[in-house]
């Protein structure tokens, strides 16, 4: 069961071959066996799941089932969800018990999925390696001295050793597409809007989007699905009509050898230059090369304010980030130091407290670039990069259907390698943080593997709300190569 597609595992539902009891009970004795040496998820809640599960198998008896009905799932625990620990991966809020659950997580209840429980994060999403949660690193299941990629990288890590069939992740400037690529899952991330951020904790306020990680582009089409849409709770919501992500992925071709025909795939060429690593360079150009004899053709495109996007990322992510985490202070709510004279010393030791390394780093920079005699040297010329990187795109764009190239310049690296140079770790988001300045949708598809058996991730990126066509070309590759149908070996 493990193995299954969403849509197979729906039918498998639907014919009684299994139930989601059965199914659940299956993935739950998977994360009790695997979840010590991996360390993926914070909270399993199996009771809850078990009685969602029993709910959804009397709803598939009725013939009321969805198409994600009785799925087990899971969420990135940067997700409020009703009654059940909310930590951020940090200690400030490692008592936090939500009392609401964030849209996305409503919608996915909504559809009928059994919720298995929350998976660990970078402390408030801010890292690339896992390795700044307060509940501990997780490990990459193909290799477990490696990091899995982060923030979302619990999410990743869980779909990869099948702990759960989809699970939920954010993107703020890499953190679904780059654990997708390093643990050999499918990770999109939507057009900036498109999915709600309500109830979804904020990192960076315009960088922020939620996605799926699931084992293919399908998969990820489905969960997409049910829980993408306007939301008036949310104040950056796009509002546009719904739309069925799906409906491109089965469309008969004119040619059934070339199911491509006529897609233009535009190649970056700074994306190719010095510090990508050989042999993600090898697997990325055999992916190409793969693509076009499905019938795509090859054209080199230009974005050159690429070197560019770390610099303004690194300015505007964490001068938004101290601004949001202000609220944190012992007051309301979150981790309040047990002695302290008097109100300043209440502030200042809660949160010296309650925040890891990484963060304390991050709301540091963003203050001191927000500061007065600052700003318009640092903060103001980051916005002005942003605006000249979105052109960038939007020239390269012009000229194909959709960008491709590398997520990450290597495959996943040791644990703890980069722990005393952060720099080196910021410079592993070169290929995705241009992507969320810009506010387009982009994904991570398994293309091979580097040295060591280690995953390699091809990067599809697409203009504004074109996930459909973005995720059909996934397919596409998919149905030619089984990649994203390996599984590590635990």
């Amino acid at each position: 069961m493990i193995e299954l597609s969403l849509k197979e595992i729906a039918a498998g539902l639907a014919a009684r071959q299994f139930s989601s009891v059965e199914l659940t009970q299956t993935f739950l004795d998977r994360i009790a066996a695997l979840n010590p040496g991996l360390n993926a998820f914070i909270t399993v809640d199996s009771d809850g799941a078990l009685a969602q599960a029993r709910a959804a198998d009397v709803a598939i008896a009725a013939g009321k089932a969805g198409p994600l009905t009785g799925l087990p799932i899971a969420h990135k625990d940067l997700f409020c969800t009703e009654g059940l620990l909310t930590s951020c991966g940090s200690k400030m809020l490692e008592n936090f018990i939500s009392p609401y659950d964030a849209t996305v997580v409503a919608r996915l209840k909504a559809a009928g999925t059994v919720l298995l429980g929350k998976t660990n994060c970078d402390e408030f999403a801010m890292g690339s390696t896992n390795e700044s949660s307060a509940f501990g690193a997780v490990k990459n299941p193909w290799d477990l001295s490696r990091v899995p990629g982060g923030s979302s990288g619990g999410s990743a890590a869980a779909v990869a050793a099948r702990l759960a069939p989809a699970i939920t992740g954010t993107d703020t400037g890499g953190s679904i597409r780059q654990p997708a690529s390093l643990c050999g899952v499918t990770g999109l991330k939507p057009t900036y809007g498109v999915v709600s951020r309500w109830g979804m904790v904020a990192y960076a306020s315009s960088l922020d989007q939620g996605g799926p990680f699931a084992k293919s582009a399908e998969d990820c089409a489905l969960m997409l699905n049910a829980f993408a849409g306007f939301d008036d709770k949310d104040s950056t919501s796009a509002e546009r009509e719904g739309e069925d992500y799906t409906r491109l992925l089965n469309q008969a071709p004119a040619d059934p050898a070339r199911p491509l025909a006529g897609v233009r795939l535009g190649v970056p060429k700074e994306y190719f230059g010095e510090g990508l690593a050989a042999d993600v360079r090898v697997a990325i150009e055999a992916a190409l090369v793969e693509l076009e004899k499905l019938g795509a053709v090859r054209v080199i495109v230009s974005l050159p304010k690429t070197e560019l996007a770390i610099p303004a990322y690194y300015v505007i992510a964490p001068a938004e980030a101290s601004s949001n985490l202000s609220r944190y202070d012992g007051v309301r709510y979150g981790h309040r130091a047990a002695e302290y004279r008097d109100l300043m010393e209440m502030y200042c030791k809660s949160r010296a407290e309650g925040f890891g390394r990484e963060v304390q780093r991050r709301i540091m920079v963003g203050t001191y670039v927000l500061s007065h005699g600052y700003y318009d040297a640092y903060y103001l010329q980051a916005l002005k990069l942003r605006r000249l990187i979105a052109e960038d795109f939007q020239a390269a764009l012009a000229q194909c259907d959709v960008l491709v190239g590398p997520v990450s310049p290597t495959t996943a690296w040791s644990l703890g390698q980069m722990a005393d140079d952060p720099v080196q770790m910021y410079l592993a988001d070169i290929y995705t943080v241009a992507l969320n300045l810009a506010g387009l949708p982009g994904m991570s598809v398994p293309c091979g593997f580097g040295k060591g058996g280690l995953p390699v991730g091809l990067q599809l990126i697409g203009n504004y709300f074109d996930e459909a066509r973005m995720l059909a070309i996934a397919h596409r590759f998919q149905q030619a190569t089984d990649f994203h149908t390996r599984v590590p070996k635990l």
